[in-house]
């Protein structure tokens, strides 16, 4: 579940090994997106443009004729970049979101970068599957997205290990 220390963990360890895509990689993702999308998604860390392409790849695999939940996989965490924090300032922004802790700026754009990336998502022309997710990821499933689509996507956004199933 997103937002557990355990999945903060988790994505921490992601983080901390995170490589930059491959120019494979990289195109992958590059013809799934619009020019604006793609500006964005190169706009994020390494680790989040990582997580998006795992998330996105998994996805492909296992709702093979569903481009867009590959594209709401890619993008779900396109507000992070306005936060600008990086790995240490992510683990100060997760514990103290997690322990209630008052907030600062850019910590308050980490916690909210689901519904900033929906909004912008939404300006951009994405389609409602790509917004609701960016917007409802850590939350609770948004009634216009199949429940077996809702379940691989965010299956698709716990921190990634080889070989696991989506489905």
């Amino acid at each position: 579940m997103p937002g557990t220390w355990s999945h903060l963990a988790g994505r921490w360890w992601e983080v901390v090994r995170s490589a930059s895509l491959g120019w494979e990689e990289r195109a992958w993702v590059k013809s799934r997106l619009t020019v604006r999308e793609w500006k964005a998604f190169c706009e994020q860390t390494v680790a989040d443009q990582r997580h998006g392409f795992a998330a996105g790849r998994q996805v492909e695999e296992a709702l093979d004729d569903h481009p867009g939940a590959v594209r709401a996989a890619l993008l779900h965490d396109i507000g992070k970049r306005h936060s600008r924090l990086g790995l240490m300032g992510r683990v100060l922004a997760s514990v103290a979101i997690r322990t209630r802790l008052p907030l600062w700026n850019r910590a308050r754009l980490y916690r909210d970068h689901g519904p900033i990336g929906s909004r912008e998502l939404s300006e951009w022309g994405a389609e409602p599957l790509v917004v609701e997710f960016a917007r409802a990821h850590h939350t609770s499933r948004p009634p216009s997205i199949d429940p077996q689509v809702w379940r691989v996507l965010c299956k698709s956004d716990e921190p990634h290990r080889r070989g696991r199933s989506l489905t």
